[in-house]
């Protein structure tokens, strides 16, 4: 699985509060450089479905 932050994040941090395995805060929301999206993927779509502004995306 494949985790992508597309343009439009408000930097809430729900994200990083919900996956903090896959994601991180910096300026705005990142994906972890090696996150293992797999391992995670249940809390990683918890947060795409949660994410404020629909931002997130969870792939296979």
């Amino acid at each position: 699985m494949k985790a992508i932050i597309t343009d439009g994040c408000i930097a809430c941090g729900l994200c990083e509060q919900i996956c903090p395995e896959v994601f991180e805060m910096k300026d705005l929301a990142e994906v972890k450089a090696n996150a293992d999206v797999d391992a995670h993927s249940d809390a990683a779509k918890e947060a795409a479905d949660q994410c404020p502004v629909g931002v997130i995306e969870i792939s296979s």
